[in-house]
């Protein structure tokens, strides 16, 4: 055979032999493209005695949910898995284990020095490629490791094998943990975090892993792909309100020792979710987030619909607010009697005033004025929405119940029991979202949870309002009911609720619960829904409490959630304070520049007619100062250590730290004078550092 024949035929079995790895390495691609294969895939011993090398999939760091101040309401901490491959080593290096053991039971002492000695020796004897130190050590602590005999060293050299894995975590607790959410393996996705884990997950990575010592252990430190981080989310929730939210209505549910309850806050104009608290009796008597009541929960709502009915009867001409009916207390309907929670009714009143004091007579005006056509009603409540889901981006909502004159469960009371909120199914949410739209002049917007998707501090998508149906009924009729809701609280149910700094519009409602197939049982739902101020509305609001014990009645039960959380929106939302620094004050002395961004500050000064000299030669990142005049000079940063940010703004903070790669999580105001990671330290990107703010 001829050598060039020998060099040919070589170079085919060599092309067969990439082949081959190439096409094992696709299909792994392709299992965890398409999910067959995630994450680190359990394999038995006897399933790989053959398989030496595998490539398998790196988790990628899943991105952080938001608050609407950038704050995390959940995040992905790193955790790390350490081993050592004691085969790497020369016995030189070795003759320093002595060292190492010595430093390895000071921080784990879970075993003896000897016994980290005895460890470690029997490890290089049996030579040992993947000898287990700790499972899941924080970052600090693997900074400390780094600095230990031995670990000191590269991979290649000293045999230190790091693999990390991120861990969600919730730095604010429960707060709002339900409407978060999570995805777990097996599990149906739940809120926040399933509806976007499209964009939160991020792209798996890719690396070589060989079975060592019945494991999988990663071959080099290089990976065959970097995994990409996910994108963060940034929510419509405010944690401040948020929080209010939670406290008030756990503190009721206590007082009242109730089942469960619910708060969704929401703007009128955007439909953005500003707080949703849901929180449910546990066994042991406590209150957690363990069910979204407010998105997936659906009851009769009781008299709350009755703005439903009077908004069907002014759209039909059935009545005017002004007409008089006989509200004396009970009204028959074949063997059924409907009773006021008032004995003996209220004598002659105006429709108007029957609402404002929620009386039952409503199903008898309905039933009068819709008998002959009772699917007339049904369709022009239907017109309304209210039959219609949300659309909500996390998953859960149910249909609500809207009954067909002549399908199953229609009966001689219906059209008297839909009238004032029986025999009819919503969530908390979509009755909310109907009063909104009164409040938004009669435009049905969906209600959101979610503003931007950004990747790093590039916005990648945004969350504009939806327009669910641009008008539910005439401007006219939406004028008489703004009336009849203030007025609610003016003069009716709702008296409690005034408050001396704004209006409040809105309705009290009362309702018996189902229990289970054995029809209306002896526990109620009180709720309070409406808007503030009445006058010009900016959000929208209801509490509802399932099972209170003590009191049954919206306003007392509900009214009181409602308007401590309408307080603490006006105490915080400046719109509705004074402004006592209108008139400009001069400037007293030349503006010291600690440490800001070029471009900016530039800007800064002369929109306020600072003379300055740029003499930052075009640096990024510069300071400055002056009596005449501010000088500006270069304030260089490594892009390989952790920079001196004390002085900096918090944009400019979070700005300059977050292109580097790291994580930012503040606490205060005003100028930086702390942060966790002191300046000069190696950077690792991914890793969170908090600063503090004076």
């Amino acid at each position: 055979m001829s050598k060039d024949k020998q060099i040919l035929i070589k170079s085919y079995v060599l092309y067969v032999l990439v082949a081959i790895v190439m096409l094992i390495v696709l299909v792994r691609v392709v299992n965890i493209q398409y999910g067959d294969v995630v994450e680190d895939a359990p394999l038995s011993a006897d399933s790989t005695e053959s398989l030496d090398v595998i490539v398998d999939s790196i988790p990628a760091q899943r991105g952080r949910i938001l608050a609407d101040d950038g704050s995390d309401l959940v995040t992905s901490v790193p955790l790390y898995d350490l081993h050592i491959d004691m085969t790497v080593m020369s016995d030189n290096l070795f003759e320093e284990v002595d060292s190492l053991a010595y430093n390895l039971s000071n921080l784990f002492k879970e075993r003896t020095e000897q016994q980290w000695q005895s460890y470690l020796r029997k490890g290089r004897v049996d030579s040992s490629r993947y000898l287990l130190i700790q499972h899941k050590v924080k970052y600090t602590t693997l900074q400390q490791l780094r600095t230990f005999p031995i670990l000191r060293e590269s991979q290649y050299k000293g045999g230190f094998i790091v693999e990390d894995e991120f861990v969600r975590q919730l730095p604010n607790g429960a707060l709002a943990k339900r409407t978060l959410g999570y995805t777990r393996e097996g599990a149906r996705p739940v809120g926040l975090e399933g509806a976007f884990d499209k964009y939160l997950a991020g792209e798996y990575g890719l690396r070589t892993k060989q079975w060592v010592n019945g494991s999988w252990k990663p071959i080099s430190a290089d990976n065959l792909k970097d995994p990409v981080p996910g994108a963060d989310i940034v929510t419509s929730i405010d944690v401040n309100i948020q929080e209010v939210a939670e406290n008030e209505l756990r503190n009721q549910l206590v007082n009242q020792d109730a089942a469960y309850g619910s708060v969704v806050l929401m703007e009128v104009e955007t439909g953005y979710i500003k707080a949703i608290a849901n929180l449910t009796k546990g066994d042991d008597g406590g209150y957690y987030e363990l069910y979204n009541h407010a998105v997936g929960t659906k009851t009769d709502p009781g008299s709350t619909f009755k703005l439903a009915s009077l908004m069907a009867l002014l759209e039909d001409g059935k009545v005017t607010i002004d007409d008089v009916v006989g509200a004396y207390g009970e009204y028959h309907f074949y063997d059924h009697t409907i009773k006021d929670s008032h004995e003996g009714g209220y004598g002659k009143i105006t429709v108007r005033e029957a609402f404002e004091v929620s009386s039952n007579v409503f199903s008898k005006i309905v039933y009068d004025a819709y008998y002959s056509d009772a699917q007339k009603f049904v369709d022009r409540l239907k017109s309304f929405g209210l039959a219609d889901t949300l659309g909500l981006d996390i998953a859960g909502e149910p249909f609500p119940v809207i009954k067909n004159k002549g399908e199953d469960g229609w009966s001689g009371i219906t059209l008297a029991q839909m009238a004032i909120g029986y025999e009819v199914e919503l969530t908390p949410l979509q009755i909310l979202a109907f009063y909104n739209a009164v409040a938004n002049d009669g435009e049905l917007i969906k209600p959101q949870f979610v503003k931007e998707v950004r990747m790093g501090n590039r916005t990648v998508l945004e969350y504009d309002k939806v327009v669910l149906k641009e008008k539910i009924c005439s401007d006219n009729t939406l004028e008489k009911l703004k009336l009849c809701l203030k007025g609610v609280v003016k003069n009716g149910t709702g008296k409690m609720l005034q408050s001396s700094n704004f209006d409040i519009a809105g309705k009290t409602g009362t309702a018996r619960l189902v229990n289970t197939n054995l029809g209306y049982g002896e526990d109620y739902q009180a709720s309070f829904v409406g808007y503030f101020p009445a006058d010009e509305p900016k959000y929208s609001c209801i509490v509802s409490i399932a099972g209170p014990t003590k009191q049954i009645y919206g306003a007392q039960v509900s009214g009181t959630v409602f308007s401590a959380i309408a307080d603490k929106v006006y105490s915080s939302s400046m719109q509705y304070h004074i402004d006592f620094n209108k008139e400009n004050q001069p400037l007293a002395t030349v503006p010291k520049v600690k440490y800001g961004s070029n471009v900016e500050t530039a800007t800064a000064l002369a929109f306020t007619n600072v003379d300055f000299a740029d003499n930052s030669q075009g640096a990024e990142w510069l300071s400055g100062n002056g009596t005449d005049k501010v000088t500006l000079k270069p304030k260089k940063v490594n892009r390989n250590k952790v920079p001196d940010v004390k002085g900096m703004p918090l944009n400019d903070a979070v700005y300059l730290l977050e292109n580097l790669g790291l994580r930012v999580k503040y606490r205060g105001q005003g100028r930086v004078v702390t942060q966790s990671v002191l300046p000069g330290t190696e950077l690792i990107k991914g890793n969170q550092i908090e600063i503090g703010l004076k």
